[in-house]
């Protein structure tokens, strides 16, 4: 697949041609042939979501609304070929693609529904004859930056609510899936989005880092948002403090499932399964840990381990459930992460083995803080067991990481469970669900190093406009 840049609605190369390959991390052939950007091509697109601003901002909410409604009916015709892409592009699994593009489409829809709640308020004033309002416009340009672990979720919502808060988008794609972000920007500008309103721009590796920078740098570029790593995303935050322009930031993770004493191991271990092995346990907030009470611990470990060791891997063409991690070098890390902890004492449960890409769901118990698997962020399906005594050191071992995205506690005494949610630093947490979960609606975000601001229903319009104080005033006496 060949692709360039969305330019005012249309397609643009690179201003010196350059392009760069994507491969297909199974089979090692060229996935995509992508545009790929210099400091020249960053001017362009700018000037066109500039220069689209002003008609989109004033364009009215039940126009967007309209808008955002086609494009995700027009996503969900085109799920055919999303899949094809992510499969070809991540190594991902035909049911996580098709899953990326119905929760894609959902935001789209959500972001529809706020183009009518973007509201304000009256608020009284000591100034006697004054009518004075609290306001929210549109920004600007929106800079999206979005990921390649889930593109067609993480790529919509990088530009969707930006969109129906009357801002124009620029989405800077993953170089790891260029055709899939391309997909999306094609989508709402086949959908009827003006020309200039959704760009979309692709680098090679090599480039990123300028690229990403003149973006930022921009004057015309009024918002940023970043959803990646957390060492990237430090970058993102310094250049756009320096820039004083507001970023929102969703970064990485180390989501602990806390099992009490008292939890249905039946049901903990499947939403444990579940969240640590979707998507290769390449998603931001997958089950990084099992944290589990000592006096479960055993029963618990062998109902996962069985489980662990019933789910296929492989070929994501084929019928499995765990295809491929994004490239070799980030299957060789879950070698080296597995081998620093059974060096240091871990017992491998289950899985363990490695074929190309390609890694068995793996569950390793007796995991300590020696080991790097404890407080590293593995992005992939080697899992450890952390066992603890009582729920003050769940608590504290669940606490015990620079992360605070998702984390999940199981346990019958939901009393106990709430109060246990509540102790944890998280920006999420489910009781008696996975840590794996998302809606649209729903403010979606973390605290520590996992980031700030939240995406998702209506406390996303805080981060894509601006609140402005207007009065309207009349005669008046002044002191001089």
């Amino acid at each position: 697949m060949d692709i360039g840049f969305i330019i005012d609605g249309c397609r643009a190369e690179a201003a010196k041609a350059t392009t760069f390959d994507r491969v297909d991390p199974v089979t090692g052939k060229v996935a995509t042939r992508a545009a790929a950007a210099g400091l020249d091509d960053v001017a362009r697109i700018v000037a066109s979501a500039e220069k689209a601003f002003g008609p989109w901002s004033e364009t009215g909410p039940g126009e967007r609304r309209a808008l955002l409604l086609k494009a995700a009916d027009l996503m969900e015709s085109r799920v055919g070929e999303f899949t094809r892409l992510m499969l070809e592009e991540t190594g991902a699994t035909a049911p996580w693609a098709g899953f990326n593009v119905h929760l894609a489409a959902g935001i789209l829809r959500e972001a529809a529904s706020l183009t009518t709640q973007i509201t304000g308020e009256i608020i009284p004033s000591d100034k006697p004859g004054i009518l004075s309002m609290a306001i929210r416009q549109p920004v600007g340009v929106v800079l999206g930056i979005a990921p390649w672990n889930a593109p067609v979720i993480l790529g919509t919502r990088a530009v969707a609510a930006a969109l129906a808060c009357g801002n124009t988008v620029i989405l800077r794609s993953s170089e790891a899936c260029p055709g899939t972000h391309h997909l999306i920007g094609q989508t709402l500008n086949d959908a009827g989005l003006p020309p200039g309103v959704v760009n979309v721009l692709s680098n090679a590796p090599g480039d990123a880092a300028a690229v990403v920078e003149a973006l930022i740098a921009h004057p015309a570029v009024r918002r940023i948002n970043f959803t990646g790593s957390t060492r990237v995303g430090r970058i993102i935050a310094k250049l756009a403090a320096a820039h004083l322009k507001p970023v929102l930031l969703e970064l990485g993770g180390k989501a602990s499932l806390v099992v009490l004493d008292d939890a249905d191991l039946d049901q903990a271990v499947d939403a444990a399964a579940f969240g640590a092995f979707l998507n290769q346990g390449q998603i931001c907030m997958s089950t990084e840990r099992f944290v589990v009470d000592e006096a479960v611990a055993d029963a618990f470990v062998a109902k996962l381990a069985a489980k662990a060791s019933r789910l296929p891997a492989g070929d994501p063409r084929g019928h499995v459930v765990l295809g491929s991690l994004i490239d070799r070098a980030a299957a060789e890390k879950m070698d080296d992460l597995i081998a620093d902890a059974v060096g240091k004492g871990a017992v491998i449960a289950a899985g363990g083995k490695r074929d190309g890409s390609i890694v068995e769901a793996t569950v390793l118990d007796r995991v300590t803080p020696a080991m790097r698997l404890y407080s590293e962020e593995s992005f992939g399906p080697v899992k450890p067991v952390i066992r603890v005594h009582g729920v003050d050191e769940a608590i504290r071992v669940a606490n015990d990481t620079e992360y605070g995205l998702s984390a999940a506690v199981f346990g019958q005494d939901i009393k106990r469970a709430l109060a246990v949610s509540k102790r944890l630093a998280t920006g999420i947490c489910h009781i008696n669900g996975p840590t794996v979960a998302d809606e649209a609606q729903m403010p979606f975000g973390g605290v520590k190093a996992s980031g700030y601001g939240r995406f998702g229903g209506k406390a996303v319009i805080d981060e894509f406009t601006d609140l402005r104080w207007i009065t309207i005033e009349g005669p008046q006496a002044y002191p001089f």
